[in-house]
């Protein structure tokens, strides 16, 4: 348990802002630039180790919008086949894994094998995630969308985006704190169930979401918002949009930047830490 706490503990004091690089192992996510399957994706997660990453979140099925659901068994497999790759070549102390999941057996599965924080998109409003979340005493990633990937992006509308966003983190962080976990990690979910107006909205606020008293994470990462901008017409494109976009989220506050390009933002971000 003490990797946990040391990493959580971490997080809450150090100034920096941390990076977490996407490790998708499916074939259908959005961006696929990291290898289309397990085994070369434990070759992009060394890349991203080497590069700077403080986290590498893992996720076997894809959130983009629209995304088909996947069977508990297939994610299980594809989980395992990327851990066989040889997980201890990039696991604690050397760098933090988290688990991309809203499947309480596909979390409670990667926890037993080596990774050490749930990433969940639904917010943990499924208890028996909660659960899986106490049992492991880890670090949790509660995050906000409106909907479910399928439909999430049909007209999303909010009457004050910052306070409904705020309305479900509170009522998560009460459920969460009743099951004994405080490792807590907020994420507005930036491109779930927003308009670019939201996002922007959201990201302009990220100081009101730090008020709640835990660290807050963003992921713009060349998501359609760069194309609503003019900064990118597909995902291949959005390099620069995302490199703004995460370092004004960064001057706003924000704890860990969720991105594709490790090495790209870490360049970034030492010249903006030497700058401001």
């Amino acid at each position: 348990m003490t990797q946990f706490i040391n990493f959580y503990e971490t997080l809450k004091t150090t100034e920096k802002t941390l990076l977490m690089g996407v490790l998708n192992i499916t074939p259908d996510s959005f961006y696929r630039d990291n290898g289309d399957n397990a085994l070369s994706a434990m070759d992009q997660a060394k890349n991203m180790l080497h590069c700077g990453a403080d986290l590498i979140d893992i996720g076997a099925e894809s959130s983009r919008p629209g995304a088909n659901v996947l069977s508990k068994e297939e994610e299980i497999q594809r989980i395992q086949t990327f851990i066989e790759g040889d997980i201890s070549h990039i696991a604690v102390p050397r760098c933090t894994l988290s688990i991309d999941t809203y499947k309480p057996q596909i979390a409670k599965y990667a926890l037993q094998n080596g990774m050490q924080v749930i990433n969940d998109i639904t917010g943990f409003t499924n208890p028996e995630m909660i659960k899986v979340a106490a049992e492991f005493n880890c670090p949790v990633i509660v995050m906000h969308m409106q909907g479910t990937p399928q439909n999430m992006q049909n007209n999303p509308s909010y009457t004050d985006v910052v306070d409904e966003i705020c309305t479900f983190f509170k009522e998560r962080i009460k459920a969460l704190k009743a099951s004994g976990i405080h490792q807590i990690i907020l994420d507005p979910g930036i491109g779930f169930g927003k308009t670019l107006e939201h996002n922007l909205t959201i990201l302009k606020n990220i100081k009101t979401f730090k008020e709640l008293g835990f660290p807050v994470l963003i992921g713009a990462s060349r998501k359609s918002m760069m194309k609503d901008l003019n900064a990118g017409e597909t995902p291949k494109d959005r390099l620069s949009g995302t490199l703004a976009t995460h370092l004004y989220a960064s001057m706003q506050g924000a704890n860990i930047l969720r991105v594709h390009d490790v090495e790209e933002h870490k360049q970034a971000l030492n010249v903006w830490e030497k700058l401001v």
